[in-house]
């Protein structure tokens, strides 16, 4: 209650026009102070002081004893440096989220090399901690931990790890943990599917340059072109209340499943046109209160951002773009997302793992005003 409270509570400040955004601008702290109050507070100030109690909340998370905070390229990598738990039981009751790797590519259609993403985003540095625009630090605010990769029994069978991310996810999501999970090729989101929704089919925020509602291909159904059409097929995902945006590319054609099955498809050459603002409402009226899963394809973005992926697509959306439609979803009920086909060996500069990175830092970010956040944010 109290996360749908806060998310309330941050709409409306939005929707009165006097601060668009929870930003800096924001604090009631005086400002233009003179030279002789700035070095009355500041002269021999550390790094964690500041004056407004929100910014000393966030610092006082952030930091360990006597404001020391870890280098940032030292110590074992994680998923957005979560601290790394084993899956037991005790962990899955006492956490909110899970970051989870799911190292496997057998679904790809084209170039492979996704199996690699999660030690790619593991080994990412200086995502958040802190998201400035929803002014929140979720790794320190809530109960949150890298939990490894699911335990494959193949590295040949897809359908084998198929069967393992269902069975993994859905011990998860039995102890009221959401999960937020790194590929691995878009196939893995069909079993996540299953598991998240098992007793009650979930709506979906698709942001991909493909629907990915393809049929059977070279005789396979399972492969990472038709996660979400076999979703829709199982009762899992309800297709209604599911929106694919950034849509593009030459096989757009062949997602008449996508149509007729009632999904709202906003194709990439649309966005520029109807407007963030206007596509950050469409996605709330299509997905509503009930739950929802999101899911990122990080070829969603345009190839000078993220050319490390297996089917890159010319003219896609910006960083900025998808960045800003996720930071306008605050107070969708998210139950669960993945962040998929970063491709390290066709990423020069780690571009794309980065922008991977950033997008699972906003997931879980959301998931803090998340009407299905089990528990509390910690005070």
């Amino acid at each position: 209650m109290k996360q749908l409270l806060r998310a309330v509570q941050f709409l409306e400040v939005r929707k009165a026009g006097s601060i668009p955004w929870p930003r800096i601008g924001k604090y009631a702290v005086k400002k233009n102070m003179s030279l002789e109050e700035l070095r009355e507070n500041f002269a021999n100030a550390g790094s964690g002081f500041f004056l407004d109690e929100g910014l000393q909340r966030t610092a006082r998370l952030m930091a360990g004893p006597g404001e020391f905070r870890p280098a940032p390229y030292a110590g074992i990598p994680s998923l957005l440096d979560a601290p790394v738990r084993p899956m037991t039981d005790e962990t899955l009751e006492q956490l909110q989220l899970a970051l989870i790797g799911m190292p496997m590519d057998l679904g790809v259609t084209n170039r492979n090399g996704a199996r690699f993403g999660p030690r790619a985003l593991r080994v990412i540095e200086r995502i958040g901690p802190h998201n400035e625009v929803l002014n929140i630090a979720p790794v320190h605010e809530l109960e949150v931990a890298d939990i490894g990769d699911v335990p494959f029994r193949s590295r040949f069978h897809l359908d084998k790890c198929h069967e393992d991310i269902e069975v993994f996810i859905a011990r998860l999501v039995a102890s009221g943990v959401m999960p937020f999970s790194v590929g691995g090729d878009h196939s893995i989101s069909h079993p996540i599917l299953r598991a998240v929704g098992k007793d009650a089919p979930v709506g979906m925020i698709h942001i991909d340059a493909h629907a990915d509602t393809g049929g059977i291909y070279d005789e396979e159904r399972f492969h990472h072109g038709a996660p979400f059409r076999n979703a829709v097929l199982e009762g899992v995902l309800d297709p209604r209340r599911t929106i694919q945006i950034g849509i593009r590319g030459s096989a757009t054609f062949s997602y008449e499943f996508s149509h007729l099955a009632g999904m709202t498809v906003v194709e990439c050459r649309e966005v520029a046109q109807m407007g963030l603002p206007a596509l950050i409402e469409k996605c709330r009226a299509v997905v509503g209160d009930g739950p929802t899963y999101l899911s990122f394809d990080v070829d969603s973005l345009d190839p000078a951002y993220a050319p490390g992926t297996g089917t890159p697509e010319p003219a896609g959306l910006t960083p900025h773009e998808v960045l800003t439609l996720l930071r306008g979803l605050v107070g969708v009920n998210v139950v669960g997302g993945d962040v998929v086909e970063v491709s390290p060996a066709l990423d020069p500069g780690e571009n794309t793992a980065r922008n991977a990175a950033q997008v699972l830092l906003e997931m879980i970010s959301l998931a803090a005003f998340s009407p299905s956040l089990k528990g509390e944010r910690r005070a």
